[in-house]
């Protein structure tokens, strides 16, 4: 289904981007992972898909909230497969605390690498996209940026204003055959989530049941796949946020 066809999945090392990867592969994609700091699961990662899924596959480090290296990073990556066509903005931090409390590192950390960085890696992207004549972004917001979330406000924000950016971006592009749309994930089995296995909103969770990395997966294949979409925000919740 997607044969001959690259993805760049950022923070795509662990957890929610690393299922993501499977899942485009297993699809046929040509994948580049991008990475912040774990090496040895980055190429893991890489492993996996050439071996089971019988793609190309290539890590790349990178901070993606840093402008230029993320320009340098797109550049290198069209350099070793040709093109690119596929753009997951999955990367992000949480650095949580009660607004009273925060410090102003914590606050321009998070909206850096979840906020900045998607804008960072869609800017150097959409030119390659526009010479191509087609593109698929998605970019994994949240619904905290939804609802708000105590403790969060950083977060929350970031995930808020990725929507926002998600929106115009559409707008913008889809003029060039150029679409973005986002995943908004509720609470998901993943190492920034294990410590919230008490957080009383779990029990308001509709299907009763907190999500798994592959049910983010599926979502983001459709929504790349989805020819006639658009501009949508995506829950993948449980119904948490209805």
């Amino acid at each position: 289904m997607l044969k001959g066809k690259t993805a760049i999945v950022t923070g795509g090392s662990r957890g929610i981007g690393a299922a993501i990867v499977y899942k485009l592969a297993s699809l046929g994609a040509d994948i580049a992972v991008i990475y912040a700091g774990n090496v040895s699961s980055a190429q893991n990662v890489c492993e996996k898909c050439i071996e089971e899924y019988k793609v190309r596959a290539k890590a790349y480090q990178c901070d993606v909230s840093d402008f230029n290296a993320a320009k340098n990073t797109v550049n290198e990556i069209k350099a070793d497969f040709g093109s690119v066509h596929i753009l997951i903005n999955n990367a992000g931090i949480t650095r949580d605390g009660l607004v009273a409390m925060m410090k102003e590192e914590d606050f321009d950390s998070v909206l850096n690498t979840n906020l900045k960085g998607a804008f960072n890696m869609i800017k150097h992207c959409s030119g390659i996209f526009i010479r191509n004549k087609e593109g698929s972004i998605v970019n994994i917001t949240s619904v905290s940026g939804i609802m708000g979330n105590a403790g969060q406000c950083n977060y929350s924000a970031s995930k808020a204003g990725l929507i926002g950016l998600t929106k115009s971006v559409a707008k913008e592009l889809a003029p060039r055959g150029i679409r973005c749309n986002a995943v908004a994930p509720g609470f998901i089995e993943t190492d920034m989530t294990k410590e919230l296995t008490d957080n009383p909103l779990i029990k308001m969770i509709p299907l009763g049941r907190i999500g798994n990395p592959e049910d983010v997966a599926e979502a983001v294949a459709y929504l790349i796949n989805a020819q006639y979409v658009t501009g949508e925000i995506l829950r993948v919740d449980g119904g948490i946020a209805m």
